[in-house]
């Protein structure tokens, strides 16, 4: 259809024959009509489309009794117009009707200029039409499509596994302990690296996905890091990616599974209804999606497929809007569905799934463990969901139930490489370090989903270290190749990419040089206030809880954790924390501490990585033996000096002896990392 601006002027300009096609496909010239000063047939013709339109330029002009700019509205229109030039001159403009009332009027004109919403009974129609197109044939067989109806399934990257996630409103404190005593703060534990989006939760193992789904957004690719070579081909198997690779019975298995039937015999009778709904969802307009299920569950209250369906609306707008409000009320749907009548075992195994999982985003672990236990009462045979429930109880720190739950699993199948790799991480939190390498070790081999997790890399290197092991290096090395490590000396697992990366530092290195020099000029003042408190009836030295001695005495005394002052300790020292202020490097560093230290004889310390490469350690020596105390991180080991700062990266292995014969009373201060940017440095999240 030609633009606005060429009706204006159409009666002035001179028409030319225009070549038409007749009935058998021939093209012809079109005659003139040679009346004096009569039209011609194409001028006719422009005066009917001008008269045909005349009702929709009027409708949208008068809207709200205004005039507006409708020339956009027409020319955007005009582009998605399908309809000929006869059906035009038959009055049919339904291609203009957005609300669906078969005629154009001023509503029309109202949600063409997005004055309006388009109405629920019209998105669900156009959706229901573009699905129709692409529906498959209902009369397939069962045994040309032996998984049943595509539909019914659940699309593992659209229904049960959420895209990307935004930062989290309400952030779980990601503290680092390397006891390995509490699973959700352990490295890796809520994540292996930090990107400006929360990490994806891991698809459902046992759902096959739809043809059609939602992409999932693309991961943040780790740097490629040269491996150490002579360890590569000394060690790594060959991992199990390709077919040909899988056990035979693994295959068997995967061939087996069937996609769950999530329509009662009822919901088959409105599937249409709900496809066009779920298509909603699935292209992202959630907000559409929300109301279309809720005119569903409206007219169906009693479906469980389109509270099912609400609540997965809800769950992606709640991600759109950031709203935990919004979340708390997709959980709630979440519950309404699993527990109506007439739900099939697998709609009810993925809503309370789901619910669980949006439980634990929210930080309502104890919520989330009573929705899993409720989970495996309904399936006691499912040891997915037992190993899921003994994650639930690492993640509110209750050990003990976590140990009882995967000995069941073990149990019943003893190769489950989910459960050895966890049940080994809880022998090594009781100090029971040679009962737990052989469970994380083949856990790890298996391959099993779940298992290739930074956390369990490290605890297995870090037992076989304390064992004496070398092989140790050999699984740091796998770990490095598998994306969990940066290299093998440098196994932080809270990163963020492209970070200068080197063992030790000098001042200028940092650029800390102005904070440098005032804790060397000043470090009599803060030995001495720090030996005013050393004394054990003060209670402000305290152990070191972190399990990383393997002899000796270690205390230590806190004045700042995660960016912020630790409780009163200020008030004993005043001098030293009046001196540090004014350094927001130091003082507002989330992923770090500033503390004293104080050492014993025959202490020593195991080799051990700190939790990020996002900060720096310097140490100002305040008592140092004239012998025997030394730091080794990597290969280099160096010695304090009274008075003077040592600064290395604590994300690269690190060891502490102390074989002198008086105490070392050091001074410790993280400091941001120099490359971090003013914007990642408030918003990392703490540590």
């Amino acid at each position: 259809m030609a633009p606005r601006k060429n009706f204006r002027n159409q009666a002035k300009k001179e028409v030319k024959p225009a070549a038409v096609v007749n009935k058998n496909g021939v093209k012809v010239e079109a005659s003139v009509a040679a009346s004096g000063g009569g039209f011609s047939g194409t001028k006719i013709f422009t005066w009917f489309m001008v008269l045909a339109l005349l009702g929709v330029w009027s409708s949208v002009a008068v809207v709200w009794f205004d005039l507006v700019d409708y020339d956009n509205v027409i020319a955007e229109r005009a582009k998605e117009f399908r309809f000929n030039f006869s059906e035009v001159l038959q009055g049919k403009l339904s291609a203009y009707d957005a609300d669906g009332d078969g005629d154009f009027d001023v509503e029309d004109a109202k949600v063409l200029l997005g004055l309006k919403e388009r109405p629920v009974s019209v998105l669900l129609r156009e959706a229901k039409e573009e699905y129709a197109v692409k529906e498959p044939d209902d009369s397939r067989d069962e045994a040309t499509h032996p998984y049943g109806d595509e539909n019914n399934a659940i699309d593992t990257k659209g229904e049960l596994v959420e895209k990307a996630q935004p930062q989290q409103t309400v952030e779980e404190s990601k503290q680092y302990n390397n006891q390995p005593g509490s699973y959700n703060n352990q490295p890796g534990s809520p994540e292996t690296k930090e990107t400006e989006a929360e990490s994806v939760p891991e698809p459902e193992a046992d759902v096959e996905p739809e043809v059609e789904s939602v992409p999932e957004p693309e991961a943040d690719v780790e740097p490629e890091v040269e491996s150490v070579p002579e360890l590569e081909a000394e060690f790594v198997p060959e991992l199990k990616e390709n077919a040909e690779d899988q056990p035979k019975d693994k295959l068997k298995e995967k061939a087996k599974k069937k996609k769950p039937k999530l329509l009662n015999k009822f919901e088959k009778t409105i599937k249409t209804e709900i496809d066009a709904a779920e298509k909603l969802r699935k292209k992202g307009k959630v907000e559409e999606a929300v109301r279309a299920f809720e005119t569903l569950v409206l007219q169906y209250p009693q479906s469980p497929r389109c509270r099912y369906g609400k609540a997965l609306a809800e769950d992606g707008l709640a991600e759109k809007m950031l709203s935990n409000d919004m979340l708390q009320k997709a959980i709630g749907t979440y519950k309404e569905a699993s527990e109506l009548p007439n739900a099939t075992p697998d709609l009810i195994k993925a809503t309370l799934k789901k619910r669980a999982e949006r439980q634990q985003f929210l930080g309502r672990m104890r919520g989330a463990l009573a929705t899993l236990e409720k989970l495996v009462q309904i399936f006691p045979e499912d040891m997915a969901l037992k190993n899921d429930l003994g994650v639930a109880h690492l993640l509110i720190g209750d050990n003990n139930s976590a140990k009882r739950v995967y000995e069941e699993v073990l149990a019943t199948a003893p190769s489950d490489g989910f459960a050895k790799v966890h049940y080994g991480f809880i022998l090594k939190s009781e100090n029971k370090i040679a009962e737990s390498i052989p469970f994380l070790r083949d856990g790890l081999e298996s391959g099993d989903p779940g298992t290739d997790d930074g956390r369990f890399y490290f605890h297995l290197g870090d037992a076989l270290q304390r064992m004496g092991d070398d092989s140790a290096y050999k699984w740091y090395e796998r770990g490095h190749q598998r994306g969990h490590f940066a290299s093998v000396w440098q196994r932080s697992l809270y990163n963020v990419d492209g970070l200068k990366a080197q063992p030790w530092w000098t001042p200028k290195d940092t650029g800390y040089m102005d904070l440098v020099k005032t804790l060397e000029r000043n470090w009599r003042i803060i030995r001495d206030e720090a030996q005013s408190v050393m004394d054990r009836t003060t209670g402000l030295f305290v152990p070191e809880e972190e399990n990383l001695r393997e002899k000796g005495e270690w205390g230590q005394f806190t004045l700042w954790q995660q960016g912020k002052k630790a409780g009163e300790s200020c008030r004993s020292v005043p001098k030293t924390c009046g001196l540090l202020e004014r350094y927001p490097e130091a003082t507002g560093c989330k992923r770090g501490q500033i503390k004293f230290s104080v050492m014993q004889p025959g202490t020593h310390v195991w080799p051990h990585t700190g939790p990020t490469n996002c900060r720096l350690r310097m140490h100002l020596g305040l008592v140092i033996p004239k012998t025997g105390c030394k730091i080794r991180c990597t290969n280099d080991t160096r010695a304090w000096e009274e008075g003077k700062v040592l600064i290395f990266d604590d994300s690269f292995e690190h060891e502490v002896w102390q074989d002198a014969d008086s105490y070392r009373l050091i001074f410790i201060v993280d400091v941001w990392h120099p490359e971090l940017t003013q914007y990642q440095r408030q918003t990392l999240s703490p540590i």
